[in-house]
């Protein structure tokens, strides 16, 4: 593994590593685009998307950011570190390297400090619970993949992007007896929409409860914050007076203006099995071939313990996109975020 010596050799060398500003924020949607023409072929990045992230309640760019110029003063690499909240089990370290610099040691670079951050908080954890740092990549970009795997980090979950045309009128929603759509109404609805996710996510893998009033901050900050907010794209099916299940979407992609995007689509454990889930789904295609788009899209779990991705394919949607998530652990411990549903 890469020493701090080597680490600290971008400054040497006259690249510049620093923390990332708002004033940066241009340059770094720059970079990212060019980094996703390169890997996917399309554009997938605007300000929002990373805005949002360095806003975050309890983010710090200052600790939790870098990017690097290069000698010239090119911005040629960022990166950031995500769940550093508590309970701190499964930081997240995402960020790209300009692909005319990839393979020169600045991802590694990057990489190493996001270990060092992440070891730098550790104390903070119960010492008898399991640490990992996660990254993800596109799953068939060669540069990332021996990169995360010259620093030992392994694969251990898939997720795919996966999408469907609307090419003609979608099917309307088969509702189970008893159950009601009704609208959301912004902000009333917002902490029982944040409460009813959280005890969805139970099931998923990867979920570690929060705090109730740090965990309802930062998902406030991120479903709402957003520019293309649209609350009119937030539904919630009733069974009388419980709620059975929601729907959040935007209003596009961020890959295709043309294309609707389903944030979370959600069934409460005693509603599963009965339709719902089509029936949510059913209603999001509908509602966005009304309002004229080509296509729809959502990202989920490949080996989803709900059956997710079985219902999406179900409803003749198609992967267009994997992604591979690898990880590194840094404490042994006992494993805390959900792995399968309870029985």
């Amino acid at each position: 593994m890469m020493s701090v010596a080597e680490f600290d050799r971008l400054s040497l060398q006259g690249f510049t590593v620093r923390p990332a500003a708002m004033a940066d924020l241009s340059a770094v949607i720059n970079l990212l685009n060019t980094c996703s023409l390169a890997s996917i072929g399309v554009r997938q990045f605007h300000e929002d998307e990373i805005r949002i992230i360095w806003e975050t309640p309890g983010f710090s760019m200052e600790t939790d950011t870098r990017i690097v110029r290069s000698p010239q003063g090119e911005l040629i690499g960022y990166s950031d570190i995500t769940r550093l909240f508590e309970p701190l089990v499964h930081p997240q370290i995402w960020g790209q390297v300009h692909p005319h610099w990839e393979c020169q040691g600045i991802g590694t670079a990057l990489m190493i400090w996001a270990q060092r951050r992440v070891r730098e908080v550790i104390s903070r954890v119960p010492e008898d619970t399991r640490i990992s740092l996660m990254a993800y990549s596109v799953s068939n970009h060669e540069p990332s993949k021996t990169l995360f795997e010259s620093l030992h980090m392994k694969p251990v979950r898939h997720r795919w992007r996966m999408v469907i045309n609307l090419q003609s009128s979608p099917a309307s929603p088969d509702w189970p007896r008893g159950i009601a759509l009704r609208n959301y109404h912004h902000p009333q609805d917002a902490e029982t929409v944040y409460r009813i996710e959280d005890e969805i996510f139970r099931d998923h893998w990867g979920y570690v409860q929060q705090p109730f009033e740090s965990g309802y901050e930062r998902w406030l900050h991120h479903a709402t914050g957003r520019s293309d907010f649209d609350a009119t794209l937030w539904k919630l099916a009733m069974d009388g007076k419980e709620v059975a299940g929601l729907l959040r979407c935007r209003p596009q992609g961020d890959l295709d203006p043309e294309m609707g995007w389903v944030s979370v689509l959600g069934v409460c454990r005693r509603w599963r099995g009965r339709g719902l889930g089509l029936a949510l789904l059913q209603h999001a295609f509908s509602e966005f071939h009304r309002r004229g788009k080509k296509r729809v899209g959502l990202s989920v779990d490949a080996e989803n313990t709900t059956g997710a991705s079985r219902l999406y394919e179900k409803a003749g949607m198609y992967i267009e996109q994997q992604y591979t998530i690898y990880e590194i652990e840094l404490r042994r411990g006992r494993e805390i975020a959900t792995q399968a549903i309870d029985s």
